[in-house]
């Protein structure tokens, strides 16, 4: 009896941190995926990144693919370590459909914005402004709701933001090579996202 108990609270903490049954195994592919993709090293990055000149020769892919792919074994780990964070937080905000729907949003807004007000910008890759774009949809759903929290979430993430498009430098890892706009742009696409008539709660 006491292993059942035992158990059935293990089980009650995966559910509160969206990480149980179905959750788990999407949440594990998606940072497998990632992790895998990094050690394809640089040939798989070259390949898969947003990058303007194979864009502009049909290679459609890397719209989607430049979300997946990162610089480093750091750069995955630190995308992964927020993927995860941002799921036991806001899994159950949304449906897994509007989830997908607001998370392309964000990569629609990130690759438009970059291609076509950032044309210096010769190639990108990562999943950061994808996540931020989640984190504020996220925040944005429990604020709605009544919750305090999320209304310092949002604080934070625009504290943020600021501070990338002035500094050009990202809060948690200097040395890594940073696109604030891409930030910013994954978060608007993503509260777009959230906000269409089509992502609301009926058709989705």
């Amino acid at each position: 009896m006491k292993i059942h108990r035992t158990d059935a609270a293990s089980q009650s903490w995966l559910q509160s941190a969206n990480c149980d049954a179905r959750y788990a195994r999407v949440l594990a592919a998606g940072m497998a995926l990632m992790l895998a993709l990094n050690a394809g090293g640089e040939r798989v990055r070259e390949l898969l990144r947003y990058e303007r000149v194979p864009l502009a020769h049909g290679q459609w892919w890397r719209l989607l693919s430049a979300h997946l792919v990162h610089l480093s074994l750091t750069h995955t780990l630190l995308n992964c370590a927020g993927l995860a964070l941002l799921w036991m937080l806001f899994a159950r905000e949304f449906t897994p459909r509007r989830w997908a729907w607001i998370l392309f949003c964000a990569c629609v807004a990130v690759d438009a914005g970059l291609w076509f007000l950032r044309p210096a910008i010769e190639w990108y890759l990562g999943a950061s402004g994808v996540l931020h774009g989640a984190l504020a949809a996220g925040a944005v759903s429990w604020y709605r709701r009544g919750d305090g929290f999320g209304a310092a979430l949002l604080l934070l993430l625009i504290v943020k933001l600021i501070y990338e498009q002035r500094s050009g430098a990202s809060v948690f890892a200097h040395d890594l090579a940073l696109v604030p706009d891409a930030h910013l742009l994954g978060v608007l696409g993503a509260l777009l996202g959230a906000w269409l008539p089509r992502a609301s709660p009926k058709s989705l």
